[in-house]
């Protein structure tokens, strides 16, 4: 098993925004965590990436006990993240940006070829390399938000509404990436409001519903649920 979370129970003071979330990714899969707004999605992902400490609960990646390590030490872990909003550095170059994901590596051979590999995924990034990553697109700055996650070359990327805001032209380009990065060998953790597109590409998914998991199963049979059509894909 790649990650367990099990049982996870997080406060946000006296508000409990996690009770009791359980759920793993396996090498090679890619997992969706779906859900309303206020469900935790992005808190499981901060209490995975050591940004959210829980108050109960165990958190292990690659066989280890990552719970309440911190943030750099999971990153150099193997778990990297493309935050909700992006959170780029609109005043540095995409470049610049993109060498800030790296900032813990020395490998200067291991770290251009992963710079080529992300130009390589998105050439539009390759275009606007010594551009200032504020005055982009929101389709290209996403493009280089989870550029930048790559370049820590991580086991696991972990992706918080990447098409959130984005063109439909956009949306499909992202969605084609994360299932050719998940084609390199990556494993990836999706939280995405678009469910359906979500569902399309993941192998499994759960649904989150304030702060638990309601369902959990095969991303095609969620897309088949009945109550999942209803909710969360707008069907009646």
């Amino acid at each position: 098993m790649l990650l367990e979370v099990d049982r996870l129970v997080v406060h946000y003071g006296a508000v409990q925004a996690l009770k009791g979330v359980s759920l793993v990714a396996q090498q090679g899969e890619i997992v969706t965590l779906i859900g309303a707004n206020g469900a935790g999605k992005s808190t499981t992902l901060r209490s995975i990436n050591g940004l959210n400490h829980p108050r109960r609960g165990t958190i292990e990646f690659d066989g280890k006990d990552i719970t309440n390590d911190a943030p750099h030490d999971i990153v150099r872990m193997g778990i990297a993240q493309s935050p909700e909003g992006r959170k780029l550095f609109p005043r540095m170059t995409v470049t610049e940006n993109l060498e800030m994901g790296a900032f813990q590596r020395r490998d200067k051979a291991g770290m251009k070829e992963d710079m080529d590999r992300v130009f390589e995924l998105f050439p539009r990034l390759a275009e606007r390399r010594t551009q200032k990553a504020g005055t982009m697109s929101g389709g290209e700055q996403q493009m280089c938000a989870i550029g930048r996650a790559l370049m820590a070359r991580p086991t696991l990327l972990m992706l918080d509404e990447p098409s959130m805001g984005l063109a439909p032209i956009f949306v499909q380009r992202i969605f084609e990436t994360i299932v050719e990065v998940n084609k390199q060998g990556t494993s990836i953790l999706l939280v995405e409001q678009n469910a359906l597109m979500a569902l399309d590409v993941a192998n499994r998914g759960y649904v989150l519903e304030t702060g638990h998991v309601a369902l959990a199963d095969d991303a095609n049979a969620l897309a088949k649920n009945e109550d999942v059509r209803k909710t969360y894909l707008g069907e009646i």
